[in-house]
């Protein structure tokens, strides 16, 4: 008999900081290596070191691109991590884009802190450099998608495509004989860009996204809604300001408004992507089309349609520009980034209008604004919020409830455990229920830093 020891280091009794530590007779495992996001006292946890040896560990899978799954990994190398970094070819690229750009803002940020003195500590240091992000990038691996990669004599694994963002995959982890599925983030059943997911067919051990465990997506006319919202922009000579995430949020967003201006639904109104990272990740859906449904010809035409910023400066002209606009700017949840410079600028005045899209996780400004918060604290200040904003949860990437239950369906074994991960409390509880409710499986719900036993 043989013992895996798995450590729930991150996405436990959260979302974020995707982190799964599996000790095996064989070889040391971890599968993601994200960052925190949100609330304090979970960022802060990113400056504490991990509880393992990171020097042990053997190699990293990685489910996909995003930062609160491969943010952490520059940190792992200061802790003595020296092995490969494992992911598709655009898992890859799109991780190489997402750690250069953190650690430019680390950098910046650090710099800024220390420039005006909101920070605590003296000098603030950048939680991680541009060298210490290339130094991580040597150490990348690309596999296939659904094909067996054996790493040693009882384990091997498969990525198997998972919708969700370019590259992203779920992974079929085989150790003695026992099968470790580990979802990462599955994306939704019908979407513009991208395939539905694959599903598992067997599951012994299963570690499951909850992010939205206790939601099903609205219906909602989407062209719609965001067709309306910009003509009250127009009407109101005001400017319309969507956080996107960098990653297929952005793509998405490009594709939807072009779609409604080759329709007639939007008039010509200037449209600027001001996000560094997101307009390198384009240049990703141009290098991998076979990942993604969008045909290149397509693809040419709606990238010549939007102004492109790519210098800080460029910001600034955009700001100054007296035209009603819409403006796409990284980040997501308003965690950083170039929408943070648009909001300090524009949050209170009355004509200003915000689109967010997507999750927002619990401690961001995201959050905040989407639960009314009257102001907004931005580079150590606070602004009063004026503007409006709404909310289009149906252009989420993450599936929801009905479709994670879809996900599962094709599962023909009992699994002898099931982990929910990457969820909030409330939705990690609810999903626990329905999955009891609807399937009879034994469903866990892993603390932070638990670790856990298994024979194989």
């Amino acid at each position: 008999m043989n013992t895996v020891k798995i450590h729930f280091l991150g996405a436990s009794g959260t979302v974020t900081g995707s982190k799964f530590y599996l000790e095996t007779p064989e070889l040391n495992i971890m599968v993601d290596c994200g960052l925190f996001q949100g609330l304090k006292e979970l960022r802060q946890q990113n400056w504490i070191p991990l509880p393992i040896d990171a020097s042990k560990i053997d190699l990293v899978l990685l489910t996909h691109g995003h930062l609160d799954h491969t943010g952490y990994l520059p940190r792992l190398l200061k802790e003595g991590f020296k092995g490969k970094i494992i992911g598709t070819a655009p898992t890859l690229a799109v991780t190489r884009i997402i750690l250069l750009d953190s650690a430019k803002i680390h950098e910046e940020e650090a710099e800024q802190a220390n420039k005006e003195g909101y920070s605590k500590h003296s000098p603030a240091l950048a939680f991680y450099t541009i060298k210490d992000a290339e130094r991580t990038i040597d150490l990348f691996e690309s596999r296939e998608k659904e094909v067996w990669i054996t790493l040693s004599d009882n384990i091997r694994f498969k990525f198997r495509y998972n919708g969700h963002i370019i590259g992203a995959t779920f992974i079929e982890l085989e150790i003695f004989g026992k099968l470790f599925v580990f979802s990462g983030d599955i994306g939704r059943l019908h979407d513009d860009l991208l395939e539905a997911p694959e599903r598992p067919k067997w599951a012994d051990y299963l570690f499951l996204e909850s992010t939205y465990g206790n939601k099903l997506h609205p219906e909602e006319d989407v062209e719609g809604i965001l067709g309306n919202l910009i003509k009250t922009t127009i009407r109101e000579r005001g400017n319309l300001i969507i956080p996107s995430f960098a990653v297929e949020r952005l793509q998405s967003l490009m594709y939807l408004l072009w779609r409604l201006y080759k329709k007639n639904r939007i008039p010509n109104i200037p449209i600027f992507i001001d996000s560094p990272m997101g307009n390198n990740v384009l240049s990703v859906f141009e290098q991998f089309p076979h990942w993604h449904k969008m045909p290149m010809n397509e693809y040419k035409a709606m990238c010549s349609h939007f102004n492109i910023i790519t210098s800080y400066a460029d910001t600034w002209k955009t700001i100054d520009d007296p035209r009603s606009k819409i403006v796409i700017a990284g980040s997501g949840m308003v965690t950083g980034g170039r929408v943070l410079t648009y909001l300090k600028q524009w949050i209170d005045l009355p004509s200003t209008f915000v689109l967010l899209v997507g999750f927002q996780a619990e401690g961001t400004r995201g959050r905040q604004l989407l639960e009314g918060a009257y102001e907004l604290k931005l580079f150590g200040k606070y602004y009063p919020v004026k503007g409006k904003v709404h909310h289009l949860e149906s252009l989420s990437a993450h599936a929801d409830q009905s479709e994670l239950l879809h996900w599962m369906e094709d599962i023909e074994n009992i699994p002898e455990t099931v982990f929910l991960i990457h969820g909030e409390p409330t939705s990690l509880d609810a999903f626990r229920v329905k999955i009891r409710d609807v399937l009879g499986w034994n469903v866990q719900i892993p603390k932070l830093s638990e670790i856990h036993q298994v024979i194989v």
